[in-house]
């Protein structure tokens, strides 16, 4: 099941993010291709293989992939203490 995004989340992401967008996306271009080169590779063939804006189309996947990472990390952190607290 995939974790859910606060609006907290969105809102620290979006603030980086259009900051400068053309910045962060070449920022996450190169970070997906090292974290996880599978999901780089189809965001890329969805960007080519469509009649949108291929970089309007690999932001929006970029958004997602990163909202859904830090979502991830809060949750594991949360289950993280959830897991201490039943121990003490």
């Amino acid at each position: 099941m995939l974790p859910i995004v606060t609006e907290e989340q969105s809102s620290l992401a979006f603030a980086e993010i259009f900051q400068d967008v053309h910045s962060w996306r070449k920022k996450m271009i190169h970070y997906i291709k090292d974290e996880n080169p599978e999901i780089n590779s189809a965001i890329i063939e969805a960007a080519n293989n469509t009649d949108l804006d291929p970089k309007a189309v690999a932001l929006g996947a970029y958004m997602t992939y990163i909202l859904l990472e830090m979502a991830s990390k809060e949750q594991d952190t949360m289950g993280v203490i959830e897991d201490d607290e039943e121990e003490i």
